[in-house]
């Protein structure tokens, strides 16, 4: 494994292979700062794992009920106890692996036996959609969501459903008796929504997750767990969930060890084949913006870091790279008022209300107040749009830090008060609202490691809409740049 003095040199070559491409002094500023003791893998090394099986299973040198039976003993011997999943399907998932087998069509389906988990808040038949909450109905979906169709229909095998904060709304995951762990460092959050998902991908568990993303879920999920993470655009993936598509802002997408992984898989999502193709893209303009979108948050110098490297290996690989400045304007404000209020059309379906979580319930009491206040309006979205719009007149993608500290403590933050949860959301996470906002794409690509919180630090890229390509095509590159170890050991 590599030490961080050699993790540190590997960085500083990329920042300095171009110097010429780039506003250098600021571009490369702190990169080495972002480098840790993560040991990068070959960048000549085979593609990641989900391919591979995909591959071996068309050719016939891969059996899919082996390489289940691997998984559900990875997980039943999970010593680090990360409490990823909240069911596991072993019994059924063995049902469908086994009635892969016998297909004729092996050679046809893209994902043929991927073993893949998925958020547990969208509808799996035979599976409860309890959405992390005590307060969901417990009945059991009698038909799959669309992107659980499209999943089977390319051979993937669903290996169990993963732990979620309750109603999504929570960046840390959590609940009675159970909170979800960092496999890097078991002390810190592996983030939320999508927490279950993004330990189970970094825990080495499965080779990819499915996840949703509101405010930022499968991104801040992805960074916090050093693992690729991919929200499309608006309209690109059947986008309804089991409670509520919280006013169009959540899209589902993927969490993977590689971003031909991920590619395969949202291509699968998407139903268009062309999302797996990652050669590299034509020259691009890209905007380094580092700054938050309000003085009033504070990003620890490892994310900005994270970011400069991301830019200092796109300048290096040929694009064009210049710092800059997002136009969030009064962005910050008109997403936390929607967070507050996307809660409470859940709240009128939900079987059970009184057993929620108190940061929840007051939660929903501010979101009514929000909207009886007519305090959220199309008009916000529309102002922030047509900035933004302008912004990428001038650029093809920008990048910024993902996240602004590390993951926080893993810890019961339910039985916590409703500002506890709050300050420390916004504070974590403040990067990443924005594209959910104007249903617009984003990723977030690992950068290293944090050295005094033992956890990755990550780059967000985000595009205009459609440029889910180019973000997948840009984001391959960064990875045989600045490879990134693959799983926690």
């Amino acid at each position: 494994m590599h030490n961080e003095a050699t993790a540190v040199a590997d960085v500083t070559a990329v920042t300095h292979a171009a110097p010429q491409t780039v506003a250098a002094q600021e571009v490369a500023k702190g990169a080495n700062d972002a480098a840790g003791p993560n040991s990068p893998i070959d960048p000549g090394a085979p593609r990641g794992p989900a391919v591979a099986i995909a591959t071996g299973v068309r050719d016939g040198s891969t059996i899919p009920t082996e390489v289940l039976d691997s998984v559900l003993e990875r997980i039943a011997a999970d010593t680090r106890k990360l409490n990823a999943f909240t069911v596991v399907r072993s019994a059924k998932a063995k049902a469908e692996a086994l009635a892969l087998e016998q297909r004729a069509d092996l050679d046809l389906l893209p994902l043929a036996g991927v073993p893949i988990a998925i958020e547990h808040n969208v509808a799996v038949a035979g599976e409860t959609n309890l959405c992390g909450s005590a307060a969901t109905d417990t009945a059991a979906a009698t038909a799959d969501h669309p992107v659980l169709r499209r999943l089977r229909a390319a051979g993937a095998v669903i290996v169990g459903l993963t732990a979620v904060s309750e109603l999504g709304l929570w960046p840390m995951t959590d609940g009675e008796g159970r909170v979800t762990r960092n496999p890097w460092n078991t002390a810190r959050s592996a983030g939320g929504s999508a927490g279950g998902s993004a330990a189970a991908v970094a825990g080495g568990l499965v080779p990819v997750a499915h996840g949703n993303d509101g405010l930022g879920s499968i991104r801040v999920c992805a960074a916090c767990c050093g693992v690729f993470g991919i929200k499309p655009g608006r309209h690109t993936v059947p986008a309804e969930m089991g409670v509520d598509s919280w006013a169009g802002m959540v899209e589902n997408g993927v969490l993977a060890t590689t971003v031909d992984d991920a590619a395969l898989a949202l291509s699968v999502l998407a139903a268009r084949p062309d999302l797996a193709e990652l050669e590299p893209p034509g020259r691009l303009r890209i905007g380094l913006a580092v700054a938050p979108p309000s003085r009033f948050f504070l990003v620890d110098r490892h994310w900005t870091a994270a970011a400069r490297a991301a830019g200092s290996a796109a300048a290096a690989a040929g694009h064009l790279v210049e710092p800059t400045t997002l136009p969030y304007g009064d962005s910050i404000i008109s997403v936390f008022l929607r967070w507050l209020a996307v809660g409470t059309r859940d709240a009128a379906t939900l079987a059970h209300p009184d057993r929620l979580q108190p940061r929840t319930r007051r939660h929903l009491a501010l979101g009514r107040l929000v909207q009886r206040l007519r305090l959220v309006g199309p008009d916000q979205v529309d102002r922030v749009e047509a900035r933004l719009l302008e912004f990428f007149d001038r650029y093809d993608v920008v990048i910024t830090p993902t996240l602004a500290t590390p993951p926080p403590k893993a810890r019961a933050w339910h039985a916590r008060g409703w500002l506890a949860n709050a300050i420390t959301s916004s504070r974590f996470s403040p990067f990443t609202p924005l594209w959910n906002m104007v249903g617009w794409p984003a990723a977030s690509v690992p950068m290293g490691m944090h050295p005094r919180s033992g956890t990755p630090v990550a780059a967000q890229l985000a595009g205009p809409p459609g440029s889910e390509s180019t973000l997948l095509r840009l984001s391959a590159q960064l990875e045989a740049m600045h490879p990134w170890e693959r799983t926690a050991p």
